[in-house]
């Protein structure tokens, strides 16, 4: 479990829209189980599922076109597809940011705003691009510089057809930078696909990822420390933003609603959620909970129970 910075918004990449700018770099000193290679593969096939098309830009000293491909495909055979029929493009960060060693803001924003076009020319609902962000230190572009570009995009993101994660790997970028990279993007993709992050607010907490087998201890105990300190001075109003969890099995639902229905008469606990959660919630008993109000919001942002 992370606590992260209130300025920053962390979201698992199964909750990245058209339009989403997002970053991604390691919070804290790198695992070797930490691989970014399975959030790109959820986000790939995801992409591909919508009917995106996917540009995949790497760095040249990294893995092969075809490497790539096999690590994302791990024998599916939908990736391949979607390289074959023009789904799936791998390009080289090189490429596309310093194509004759040279960084130029307007020339890499107008390379980005043709593949869009392209993409929608071919018949695709939007693109969805991974750049891996090592490109910088490679033609030793300044800090201040790179976080200038990355602040100057917005325009790309103002017509939802365009999404991107900007890979910053820790091997090349130091903690300042990566910390720095952080505020000017709007959102943060999580590093691992089974983890949770919890973000206390001005009037309760906010939890992301999945609450599953891995991190129920996480989840239940963050759910009790924040539910027993607003329980110090007698009934209180908690509200719990669950919009961006994934995941939540009936085990950490069950507690949820336990650990409501143990605060003292006159308390509120508002969870807001998606759909599916909201039934799986209401399918437990959460409407025999007085303490507890239930809240669905937004088609489409539910996260899945089990």
């Amino acid at each position: 479990m992370t606590t992260q910075h209130p300025a920053e918004r962390t979201v698992p990449v199964e909750r990245l829209r058209l339009g989403d700018h997002a970053c991604m770099g390691p919070r804290g000193p790198e695992r070797a189980d930490e691989s970014p290679w399975k959030v790109f593969t959820a986000y790939t096939r995801t992409s591909l599922a919508r009917g995106e098309k996917v540009m995949l830009v790497m760095d040249p000293d990294d893995l092969s076109d075809d490497e790539v491909v096999a690590l994302l495909d791990r024998g599916s055979g939908q990736v391949v597809a979607a390289l074959d029929d023009g789904q799936l493009s791998v390009r080289r960060n090189t490429e596309i940011y310093v194509p004759d060693g040279r960084f130029q803001e307007r020339r890499t924003i107008d390379t980005y705003a043709a593949e869009v076009d392209r993409a929608c020319d071919e018949g695709w609902a939007g693109l969805r691009v991974t750049a891996d962000m090592s490109w910088a230190p490679r033609v030793n572009l300044g800090h201040d510089r790179l976080l200038d570009y990355e602040a100057s995009v917005a325009p790309l993101f103002a017509d939802p057809l365009f999404t991107a994660i900007c890979w910053y790997d820790r091997q090349r970028f130091d903690d300042d930078m990566t910390s720095r990279v952080g505020k000017v993007h709007p959102l943060r993709v999580m590093e691992r696909l089974d983890s949770l992050e919890v973000t206390g607010t001005p009037d309760g907490g906010r939890m992301a990822g999945t609450a599953e087998l891995s991190t129920r201890s996480e989840f239940v105990e963050a759910l009790r420390e924040a539910l027993e300190h607003r329980d110090d001075s007698g009934p209180s109003h908690f509200v719990l933003d669950l919009r961006d969890l994934c995941f939540m099995e009936a085990h950490c639902a069950w507690q949820l609603i336990s650990l409501a229905a143990s605060l003292p008469a006159g308390s509120e606990v508002t969870v807001r959620c998606g759909e599916l959660l909201g039934l799986v919630l209401e399918q437990l008993g959460a409407d025999e909970v007085p303490q507890l109000v239930v809240r669905v919001e937004g088609e489409g942002d539910e996260g899945d129970a089990g």
